[in-house]
């Protein structure tokens, strides 16, 4: 079985440490079931992303979207910050390192704030509960001091997109995303 936590630090997060199953032929994971992460929607996509090393991506959110990160080559760390008006753990941020050997998969409620830091190379697969939707795709600064967190790279690789989302104090209320159980 799994290890499955329910970190005190974000409401809704879930961190799931596989079973790594490894012999002389090399090794076997499963890396998502539905009923190690609750009672959420159905993941209908499932996209992978290829990182180099010092590469930041984020942070991102949707209001509408949840995300299930599983980190399947190299090293990285993510950062969440929960955005989420109402939620129990509004405000607060959490950083996980996550290693393509041993995991962990990272639930990520809608609302939540979310990128990586790639230490190294590496190859994230996600799946969401949610088609592409550019109208959904929004951003806060990876830098902003109300997130507060230690990326472990110095002078991130940035994109176009990363330099320019705005701080959290910032964001236009209507695009603030409401928390719900």
């Amino acid at each position: 079985m799994p290890h499955i936590t329910h970190p005190d630090e974000i409401a809704g997060v879930v961190l799931v440490t596989p079973d790594v199953h490894a012999d002389e032929r090399g090794s076997f994971v499963e890396s998502f079931r539905k009923e190690w992460v609750g009672e959420v929607p159905e993941m209908v996509q499932g996209n992978r992303a290829r990182r180099r090393a010092g590469s930041l991506v984020g942070l991102h959110y949707h209001r509408y979207q949840a995300d299930y990160w599983y980190l399947i080559d190299g090293q990285a760390r993510a950062v969440l910050h929960d955005l989420r008006r109402g939620s129990p753990t509004e405000g607060r941020s959490l950083a996980v390192d996550m290693d393509g050997e041993h995991g962990p998969g990272i639930y990520i409620p809608a609302g939540v704030a979310h990128g990586f830091a790639a230490l190294t190379d590496v190859t994230l697969t996600y799946l969401v509960d949610g088609y592409y939707n550019p109208s959904d795709e929004l951003g806060v600064a990876w830098d902003d001091p109300a997130v507060a967190v230690d990326w472990g790279i110095e002078a991130p690789v940035l994109s176009g997109r990363d330099q320019t989302n705005p701080r959290r104090a910032d964001l236009p209320p209507d695009l603030v995303p409401e928390f719900s159980r």
